[in-house]
């Protein structure tokens, strides 16, 4: 039980921060668009990355440090990308952004933009399959069990904040709310994709 406690608050902690991935999920929380194909294609993707790291899967990165700098480059383009589409959305007003019968992005779209935020995100590798990883080995023979707790930590961090979005929907019926969230979204793919390359 204690490394399971271990491994689901260490797991809270790195995922809680305000990240890519989290905006987009809290966005589509609040459209009630696709959510739970999002919230599990996050939390699997997390799954596969605690895996990895207990399993040892970090000393790649060791082997071949190139792959962490072409990961960097590659995640800071494409949140550069969508912070861009984000700013075109909040100037397009938010009448624009309310949910509507019938309408909305398809699904494939949006779980490719949640596996791209996920997947192309180098903090992603370091929080799971580096830092988890690291620390898993300090509960061993019960590394399994930490990694159980991170995984249920990951699970439980997405889902809430998917499906808590929903608490907010009367400040999000308004219009000028949308436009401030797409915004906050906007600047923080940016601010992130800047951190990025300036920690290259």
């Amino acid at each position: 039980m204690t490394a399971a406690l271990a491994g689901f608050l260490t797991a809270l902690s790195l995922i809680a921060a305000i990240g890519a991935q989290n905006a987009f999920v809290l966005r589509q929380g609040l459209r009630r668009e696709h959510v739970v194909p999002v919230v599990l294609a996050c939390a699997l993707s997390d799954a596969v990355l605690i895996y990895a790291g207990v399993a040892g899967f970090g000393t790649l990165a060791a082997l071949l440090p190139w792959i962490t700098t072409a990961m960097l480059y590659a995640g800071a383009l494409f949140l550069f990308v969508y912070g861009a589409l984000r700013f075109r959305a909040a100037l397009r007003g938010g009448e624009a952004l309310r949910p509507a019968p019938g309408t909305g992005t398809s699904l494939g779209r949006t779980l490719a933009t949640a596996l791209v935020l996920t997947w192309a995100n180098p903090h992603v590798y370091l929080d799971t399959v580096v830092l988890l990883g690291a620390i898993s080995a300090q509960y061993a023979p019960g590394q399994w069990v930490f990694a159980a707790g991170a995984i249920a930590g990951s699970f439980v961090f997405f889902a809430s904040l998917g499906f808590g979005a929903r608490l907010l929907a009367p400040l999000f019926a308004n219009p000028k709310a949308w436009v401030w969230l797409e915004l906050i979204v906007g600047s923080t793919m940016w601010i992130i994709a800047a951190a990025l390359i300036a920690g290259a």
